[in-house]
């Protein structure tokens, strides 16, 4: 049983979710899945005015059960919720980790999963989101319900072994029960889900131009000003060349990534989509543009790395967190460091860049089943409760690096 995020407060966690119950599935498992269906009072959600709002088309494979889903005040969908849980009888619950806000509902389902014989696994897709830890009561209460929820668990998950390192140094785990480092499947349902008349490309660049393109929600660790920086600097005599399409929903009030773009010198050749599109829209971005700029201040997971990697497009981005390591294998990766705007405008301009080139995703969802499978035969192997002795050391995949002791500083997030 997969718990996650529902889709009427979407996410990259949604679709996430979603398919990862679709790879158990086709990999012959019995399959259910619960998500979280109000998160918070939507007035307190930064992307409230969509709440609710039709903007996906993917949806789980016939033969996966579905219970949507549990509401933060609990009454009567934590209810129904148990009542789902009791009928399925799951061997396993995987809890998808990304917000506190579900915390205290994770709490109640972990613990009638431990009471009723159930492996618990969290899958960590942040350590504390970013928004969340600048909170001081948002902070107290993860820091008072997370121990709880993780004392419950009988083995966790992430996707980087920096990610492994972080939660290690936060939460202590992985050392009484296994911590896995999972394969992250593409993000390439976009064309699958655009219908039989998907959208036409959407391209304000013209022909022969580089269309550049940045999507997702805008947040301050997503660097969009550095993008903007780097954009306007290239020369004068070079920027017919070259186009910049922005895409994305902005949170937290960071406006100043929209500011830039009002008072670039090239603000004629941008496009500012400012909001959270349908999915069929964000393909036809994707198929309209030529390179996907990332330039993260920091990162956990990227949920659009893996969607620009579905559709085997030149990813530029900044060498923070897990970007590496999640970008291992793929040949259209390049790599700056953070923050170095000068850095990010010579790679825009290279020449490495401008290919018409698709590349491969190196990953696959059943990769990622069949990892879940080896955590399973490592539970299944093991005896007494989640405090005995370890004798599980962390699973990384084949070549990774096992994680080493370092500070944990806050991470950013995995969210369209």
């Amino acid at each position: 049983m997969v718990v996650g995020s529902g889709t009427r407060f979407l996410s990259g966690i949604s679709i996430y979710a979603v398919r990862l119950a679709n790879a158990f599935l086709t990999r012959g498992h019995d399959v259910s899945i619960v998500t979280m269906r109000a998160l918070l009072p939507a007035r307190f959600y930064p992307g409230r005015a969509r709440v609710g709002s039709d903007l996906t088309e993917l949806g789980v494979e016939p033969g996966v059960a579905r219970f949507d889903g549990i509401d933060w005040f609990w009454f009567p969908s934590m209810l129904r919720g148990i009542f789902f849980l009791l009928r399925r009888r799951p061997e396993v619950l995987i809890l998808q980790w990304w917000t506190g806000t579900v915390l205290h509902s994770y709490l109640v389902l972990a613990l009638f999963g431990r009471l009723t014989g159930k492996q618990v696994i969290i899958e960590f897709h942040e350590v504390i989101d970013t928004g969340e830890a600048r909170m001081a009561l948002a902070r107290w209460y993860v820091g008072v319900v997370a121990p709880a929820v993780i004392g419950l668990a009988t083995g966790f998950a992430v996707h980087s072994s920096h990610d492994a390192v972080l939660v290690r140094s936060r939460y202590r785990v992985g050392i009484r029960r296994p911590l896995a480092i999972l394969p992250h499947g593409p993000h390439d349902h976009y064309r699958t889900t655009a219908g039989d008349a998907p959208l036409a490309a959407l391209r304000s660049a013209p022909a022969g131009a580089t269309n550049f393109l940045f999507f997702g929600i805008i947040r301050p660790y997503k660097g969009l000003e550095d993008l903007v920086a780097a954009f306007d600097a290239i020369p004068p005599d070079r920027i017919e060349d070259y186009w910049l399409t922005v895409v994305g929903e902005t949170w937290e009030g960071w406006h100043l990534p929209g500011e830039r773009i009002a008072a670039s010198r090239y603000a004629d050749r941008i496009t500012f989509v400012n909001r959270y599109v349908h999915d069929a829209e964000l393909d036809a971005h994707l198929r309209g543009a030529d390179v996907v700029v990332l330039p993260y201040r920091r990162s956990s997971l990227s949920g659009p790395l893996h969607v620009a990697m579905g559709y085997g497009l030149p990813v530029v981005m900044t060498n923070v967190g897990g970007n590496a390591e999640a970008g291992e294998g793929y040949g259209g990766l390049f790599l700056v460091e953070p923050a170095d705007v000068p850095a990010l405008t010579a790679v825009m301009l290279g020449d490495a860049i401008r290919t018409v080139a698709r590349y491969e995703h190196p990953r696959s969802w059943a990769e990622t089943a069949i990892a879940y499978e080896q955590i399973l035969d490592q539970l299944a192997g093991s005896a007494g409760p989640a405090g005995d002795e370890d004798r599980h050391a962390a699973t990384a995949r084949p070549g990774m690096a096992q994680p080493a002791s370092e500070p944990d500083p806050p991470t950013g997030g995995s969210g369209r």
